[in-house]
């Protein structure tokens, strides 16, 4: 592999209260491995480790909201509830205890279908009992679910911040609620969480962040996961159009997001090349240009393929730094969220640092069944 400087990866970040040793984000992985919903001791070891070897920002798997059906699987953690917050409040001490910083990822997941058959004993909540366009599933949820949901996630929040943790990030991405109510072929509402533009059907959105801020206060840092991309369909585009990623994104960072945590599936892909070319912006390029806040990228740093071939068993290599030392350095996005390569090395950044380019391991699909 070609040895680049990674330099610019080691360069400190401060935003509001959190201050971050380098501009690396252990991204956040669904790892299905909290017996009953309650973190214990295997995953307090797990995200240990990371901070032990100096991820700068670690972001948990998400987690999930005081919601009837927000998960879909009994392994997923809950962030609510006495048991489990107890085992957070264990997992953040850890962290500190090693030097790290950490977030939890708070998550609904609207109409998403359970990869292992379990059922979470309540209807799923959706926009409008819908989990694609004309793909029925779930139930419509009421003004009373709406109003109770953008509650559960204020709760979460202030849970965060009371356990210790140094920022919390909300999930509106990959075709979950959130990213349902953005998404028209799954939002058909014809009442203010409705509409036919992408500014119109942001305010669900909006008003969960109003609510997360009012709860945490002005200076701890929230961070909103978005992506273009839905699990339902990986061609989909909410934003065709600068304008129209303007129209979507500038109403969040103003309703409270602090940092655009802009998921794509691979980092070095241009979102309009048609605007600026083949070696354009990025989504978290776009998103930081249009909006000013801060933006995180992600998506297979530091491998060959992306997560979805990992989801059907293929393995990736492991490939140079080059693309995303070269973005970074123009300042085109803020931070870098890693996935699946610091999944199955605990020790990725170590090696990134000290230049140890021979360690680096490939990606093997039976780390997704670890907590390594």
């Amino acid at each position: 592999m070609h040895a680049v400087s990674t330099d610019v990866l080691f360069q400190p970040f401060q935003l509001k209260s959190l201050e971050l040793p380098n501009r690396i984000v252990m991204a956040p992985m669904t790892r299905m491995a909290a017996p009953d919903g309650i973190p214990g001791e295997a995953n307090v070891a797990y995200y240990r480790r990371r901070a032990e070897d100096g991820v700068g920002l670690i972001l948990s798997e998400g987690t999930v909201i005081d919601r009837p059906a927000s998960r879909n699987d009994s392994s997923i953690p809950l962030f609510h509830g006495d048991a489990a917050l107890r085992g957070w409040a264990r997992v953040i001490e850890a962290v500190h205890a090693a030097g790290g910083r950490m977030g939890p990822q708070l998550w609904h997941i609207g109409s998403a279908s359970s990869p292992r058959g379990w059922s979470p004993g309540a209807p799923l909540e959706t926009p409008s009992g819908l989990n694609a366009p004309k793909e029925p599933r779930g139930v419509a949820m009421s003004d009373e679910d709406i109003a109770d949901t953008i509650s559960a996630f204020a709760r979460a929040a202030a849970d965060a911040r009371r356990l210790g943790f140094d920022v919390a990030e909300l999930h509106g991405a990959h075709g979950y609620l959130i990213d349902q109510f953005f998404w028209d072929g799954t939002n058909r509402r014809e009442d203010r969480y409705g509409g036919a533009t992408l500014r119109e059907r942001s305010r669900f959105a909006a008003e969960v962040l109003a609510a997360v801020r009012k709860a945490v206060g002005p200076d701890f840092p929230l961070l909103l996961r978005v992506s273009q991309w839905k699990q339902q369909d990986f061609k989909a585009r909410l934003a065709t159009t600068p304008e129209a990623m303007a129209d979507w994104l500038v109403p969040l960072v103003e309703a409270g997001a602090d940092v655009l945590h802009c998921s794509q599936r691979r980092f070095w892909e241009p979102e309009f090349p048609e605007v600026d070319g083949e070696d354009g912006l990025n989504f978290a390029g776009w998103a930081k240009k249009l909006t000013g806040a801060a933006t995180i990228s992600v998506g297979s740093v530091g491998l060959s393929g992306d997560f979805i071939g990992a989801f059907g068993g293929k393995p990736s290599s492991v490939v140079g730094l080059d693309a995303l030392v070269r973005r970074m350095e123009r300042g085109e996005f803020d931070l870098i969220a890693v996935g699946r390569a610091i999944l199955s090395d605990p020790r990725w950044v170590t090696k990134v640092r000290s230049g140890d380019r021979a360690s680096l391991k490939d990606f093997n699909p039976a780390a997704l069944a670890e907590l390594i």
